[in-house]
């Protein structure tokens, strides 16, 4: 799969744009303000229908435009995929094979892409919050109903907060909604779960061996999810529900009296073991890099396991943050295969075959040529 044509339109600081693209590895050059990121960033979110850096889409139109346009041209094994998604005040509207959908969980998955930025470096050592979001994503693009899922459960977290709320100011005292509304929770909570716990087995065995091969066979990783509830990976759907209702009636009270869903994927995380160390609290940076860089590798391969064709990879200016053995590992495992977006200032003291052979383009005050 490969981006061969793209078209920007009021997006951040571009106010048109149009390029074409090789299936190889493509170097976008230029200094800092300039608008490289600004080129990535469109790229994932033609894919995935929101951004990466921000949840604010007004943020992605050109100052005092009422719109911003992305169109994309992807190629894949079944053929040419024209893909277009408009941004405005009142919300998107998404296009594939220029068929309007009606949902955005049935557009997104259409074009697969994998975005590796320095801020996902702090994958290992950041908050549940990154964790969480990263996990979600990923399982958003080999299945869409997985993003549905979670919209759905955002919804029912929503009408259950307020509704302990109104409990915890005393204006319901009718225990009735809390139920039905709990009932439906967990429903979409377990669904989830298992979801969370099938994909993070796949994550895991696809980065155990990528990680021993960049730590040159000293170290073995292990993810673990952490769910809020004690359960199972083992339990099926019925032992998980029963699970989940049981938390619920022990923590009912509390709940009431803080009026907010204190349990549920919400409040899950990931946890990463190198050589049953929590890389988190207690590995050195270059741990934790190997880690991010590993589960990001790991992405790509399990992706094209899931759905046949590699994905596009997005390399937003984390070359430099990388030694130069990790550098290498990850150029190495791309050469050939995967149609890679590079940004950086400057390719020097980068010496690898990859750049050498790549096209490059050049950013300037939004606008972008060939070089």
């Amino acid at each position: 799969m490969y981006i061969e044509h793209l078209l920007l339109k009021n997006y951040r600081n571009y106010e048109n744009l149009e390029m074409q693209f090789e299936n190889k590895v493509n170097v976008i050059l230029g200094e800092n303000a300039q608008g490289k990121t600004n080129v990535m960033e469109s790229i994932y979110v033609l894919a995935m229908a929101k951004s990466h850096r921000t949840s604010n889409d007004k943020e992605l139109i050109r100052w005092d435009e009422e719109y911003a346009k992305i169109e994309g041209r992807i190629q894949k094994s079944s053929g040419s995929v024209p893909m277009q998604l408009v941004i405005s005040k009142k919300g998107k509207k998404a296009k594939c094979n220029h068929i309007e959908q009606k949902k955005l969980s049935q557009y997104v998955g259409n074009m697969n892409v994998v975005m590796f930025a320095p801020e996902d470096l702090h994958l290992v050592k950041g908050s549940p919050q990154v964790r969480r979001r990263f996990i979600d994503m990923e399982i958003g693009q080999v299945s869409p109903l997985y993003l549905h899922e979670i919209s759905q459960y955002q919804k029912i977290l929503q009408q259950r907060n307020h509704y302990l709320k109104l409990l915890q100011t005393k204006k319901q005292t009718d225990l009735t909604m809390l139920e039905i509304l709990t009932e439906q929770f967990i429903q979409s909570a377990v669904r989830i779960v298992l979801k969370r716990f099938e994909f993070l087995y796949l994550l895991q065995k696809w980065a155990l061996p990528i990680h021993e091969g960049i730590s040159r066979g000293l170290e073995t990783l292990k993810i673990q999810y952490k769910p809020s509830v004690d359960v199972l990976e083992s339990q099926d759907m019925s032992k998980m529900i029963t699970v989940f209702e049981e938390k619920f009636d022990k923590i009912k009270v509390r709940e009431m009296e803080r009026g907010v869903s204190l349990f549920g994927p919400h409040r899950d995380d990931v946890m990463f073991f190198v050589n049953n160390r929590d890389v988190q609290t207690f590995g050195s940076q270059g741990q934790q890099r190997t880690t991010a860089l590993s589960l990001k590798l790991a992405e790509i391969e399990l992706i094209y396991s899931e759905i046949g064709e590699y994905p596009i990879l997005l390399l937003d200016d984390v070359l430099s943050e990388l030694d130069d053995y990790r550098q290498s590992h990850l150029l190495n495992t791309i050469q050939g295969k995967v149609q890679t977006f590079v940004t950086t200032t400057s390719v020097e003291g980068i010496d690898h075959q990859t750049l050498k052979e790549a096209s490059t383009f050049y950013v300037s005050k939004g606008s972008m040529i060939q070089c």
